[in-house]
């Protein structure tokens, strides 16, 4: 299967975020996330694994516990369950894969 970004709808989250799912299939799922400045992504946590890769920009995430500022390049983890959530500092772009698959996401 071949997903190109032109035929995927950019969704308009609100409050300087904004998501694009990707590809989709079997137990997995990779959505393009993308942050204004300023722009926060709320604490909350879910039944998913969550790997959340930055392609660019910088972000302080929370993941249970631990906080600290990440830049492109950087991955973070987040096992199920675990309360996490960032904030932007500059404007970004993140490519979040989950197992299962998102069903609230499509």
């Amino acid at each position: 299967m071949f997903i190109f970004k032109q035929d995927v709808p950019l969704q308009d989250l609100g409050e300087g975020v904004s998501r694009r799912v990707l590809a989709h299939g079997g137990s997995m799922m990779a959505v393009e996330v993308s942050f204004e400045q300023g722009a926060v992504g709320p604490m909350h946590n879910h039944v998913h694994e969550q790997l959340t890769y930055v392609l660019s920009g910088r972000f302080r995430f929370t993941i249970g516990d631990e906080t600290h500022d990440v830049k492109a390049g950087d991955t973070l983890y987040k096992k199920p369950y675990i309360m996490h959530g960032c904030v932007c500092l500059e404007k970004g772009v993140l490519l979040d894969t989950f197992t299962p698959q998102r069903q609230d996401f499509l």
